[in-house]
Formats: structure tokens, C-alpha cells, sequence
């Protein structure tokens, strides 16, 4: 698969959890950018991040090159060492427990089949421009309360 070349940054936040969480997602194509972000009023952490790394690949109209830069270890370890294992195992751990956000891993494992995916890990909170756009969007996903 060669198509064009996008890199995305994504991003979770919740406060609580669970609680009011968010999403969001920064996509580069060449100098071109996308900014994404929603939420959900009661989510977890790892739900939104998960939520930011789909609608980011889901936003994408062909397929491409992708290069996710991601600061969350549930995700890296998701998507490069564990999903293999749960498709395997019919979407169980090694435990023989039902995967948890089985939901959003095999959404994820859709919109990956669509892409060929580089996965970069950046730290959080350390400045890197990409990462603080997309945690910033992701609290602009955060649903605050009325009333």
C-alpha cells in the first residue's frame, strides 16, 4: 500500500475516572492540518485515547501512510503487542477474559486495515508541539456541565 503520507497526533483526557472524558487528534499532511476533538459524558482515559486514534484514521478518505504519534502505552501495547493475541484468541486476554473496549480495539482493527500505520511513541506533557496540540484538544473534548 502506497498512498500519501499523514502524520496524526492524538491524545486522551478524562476527568475522572471514569468520568467527563475527551479526545482529540492532530492530522499533518504535508503543510496542511486537520484539528479533531468530541467526548463523552462518562468515559475512562483509555477509551478516549483509543476514540482519538479511530476518528483520526476514520478521517482519512483513502488510504495512507500513516504515522501515529501516540503517548499513550495502552495503545502502543494494543496495537503492536496485544491485538494479534486477542484476534487469535477471540478477542480474549491470555487470561481468558474478555478484552476490555473490545468495542473501540476492533473498530480500531478496522480502520488499521485500511492504512499502513507507523506507531511512534512521544512522551506526554514534554513538549512535543504535536502531542501538546492534541492534549489541548483533547480538553476542548471534554463535556462540561450545564446547569
Amino acid at each position: 500500500m502506497s498512498g500519501p503520507r499523514v502524520e496524526i497526533w492524538t491524545d486522551g483526557a478524562c476527568k475522572g475516572n471514569p468520568g467527563p472524558g475527551g479526545w482529540g487528534a492532530l492530522l499533518r499532511f504535508g503543510e496542511a492540518e486537520k484539528e479533531l476533538f468530541g467526548g463523552e459524558p462518562l468515559t475512562t482515559n483509555n477509551r478516549m485515547e483509543l476514540m482519538a486514534v479511530i476518528q483520526a484514521l476514520r478521517t482519512l478518505t483513502r488510504p495512507c501512510e500513516v504515522v501515529a504519534h501516540v503517548d499513550s502505552r495502552y495503545v502502543m501495547n494494543g496495537v503492536t503487542s496485544w491485538i494479534a493475541g486477542w484476534k487469535r484468541n477471540g478477542w480474549r486476554t491470555a487470561a481468558k477474559k474478555p478484552v476490555l473496549n473490545q468495542d473501540l480495539w476492533r473498530e480500531l482493527d478496522d480502520e488499521l486495515a485500511r492504512h499502513e500505520v507507523r506507531w511512534e511513541w512521544v512522551k506526554g506533557h514534554a513538549g512535543d508541539p504535536g502531542n501538546e496540540r492534541a492534549d489541548a484538544l483533547a480538553n476542548r473534548g471534554v463535556p462540561t456541565r450545564v446547569g
